[in-house]
């Protein structure tokens, strides 16, 4: 986190940011896995099958992996065809070990594990924003919940991957939201509004409190107390304590009555929710540790999630939400954890 003069801040009490530590992965696994959900896509290829193959006969101990992980698969309600695996495994069969070892060599590059490719995913993310942690005075880390106090003496909240700009000057206070989410409790001065940009949209206020959240176009700024004036698609908004701007998808935005101090509670490692799609709930999980949360079921998304979870402890919450709705849950690895079809 990077703090510049005049600015106090520090890490509350949450999830760790550098995530949980990784346990020793074994990479033939981490392949395995791969090369079944590659293979089980929409989208695979006779490349892919080929490639397959070659992997397979490289080893023996692959085509113990797979099988392995394809039993994690079959588990979870999702076999893959086996179709896409006969001319593969045929092909397998048929190379010598020698051919085998050095073509596999050379393929088993490209899935290169699901591990791997997860790590490669949030290293092009994190490359992608890098512009903004080099422009940012403050940001949080995956999974952590910081506290700051400006040199104004308002004080702001940052929730997990958040990244803000501090641009004040005698006559207005302004805070660029570059990513994430953020609640600002802004200390009075008349004299100097105090305006928060961020995700399109744009919050004026002098001594108030409300959340902005810059990646959340649905639903993008909550006011807890006080009222502010918000400016969205070119249209001013006044918003007071306890409602909340929605923006839907190819709608115009407007002012609703919300429980903005429900969408705060993460702010205490709380995520409360109620009848909220499991979808949804699972994403916001997802921004709380690294890898990902993969839904396999689309008609389990749908189903709806009640109740408070602890976001210091990501797994327990998978756990409590897949009990109460009889889903399956695999940890492929620690970076990857599959959500399939109810019991």
């Amino acid at each position: 986190m990077a703090i510049r003069d005049g600015t106090d801040a520090q890490d509350r009490d949450g999830p760790d940011p550098s995530g949980p530590e990784p346990r020793d992965e074994d990479p033939v696994e981490a392949e395995a896995a791969a090369w079944v959900v590659r293979l089980s896509s929409s989208d695979a290829t006779e490349a892919d099958r080929t490639a397959f193959a070659a992997w397979l006969a490289a080893d023996p101990a692959h085509a113990a992996a797979h099988a392995e992980m394809e039993e994690f698969w079959h588990r979870l309600g999702h076999v893959p065809d086996a179709r896409r695996h006969r001319t593969a495994q045929g092909q397998a069969e048929g190379q010598t070990k020698g051919k085998g070892q050095a073509t596999g060599k050379g393929q088993a590059k490209g899935p290169a594990g699901l591990a791997a490719v997860l790590v490669l995913g949030t290293t092009l993310a994190w490359q992608a924003g890098l512009a903004d942690w080099l422009r940012a005075d403050l940001w949080s880390g995956v999974g952590a919940i910081t506290h700051a106090t400006l040199s104004d003496g308002s004080r702001v909240d940052l929730n997990t991957g958040t990244a803000i700009a501090l641009r004040f000057s005698g006559a207005e206070r302004r805070v660029a939201l570059l990513r994430g989410e953020a609640v600002f409790d802004v200390a009075r001065d008349p004299g100097r509004p105090f305006v928060v940009e961020g995700g399109g949209v744009s919050v004026r206020a002098v001594g108030t409190v409300f959340v902005v959240r810059a990646d959340e176009a649905m639903r993008p700024v909550g006011v807890a107390e006080g009222r502010v004036d918000v400016g969205i698609a070119g249209r001013h908004l006044p918003v007071s304590a306890g409602e909340a701007v929605i923006a839907p998808d190819g709608a115009a935005a407007s002012v609703v009555k919300a429980d903005v101090g429900r969408a705060m509670a993460w702010r205490d490692g709380r995520l409360t929710v109620s009848g909220e799609p499991l979808s949804d709930v699972l994403a916001t999980l997802g921004r709380y540790r690294r890898g990902r949360i993969v839904l396999l079921d689309a008609k389990a998304g749908a189903r709806r999630v009640t109740g408070a979870f602890d976001l210091r402890d990501t797994d327990e919450a998978l756990d409590a939400i897949a009990a109460s709705l009889s889903l399956r849950v695999a940890r492929v690895t620690p970076l990857l954890v599959l959500v399939g079809s109810p019991l």
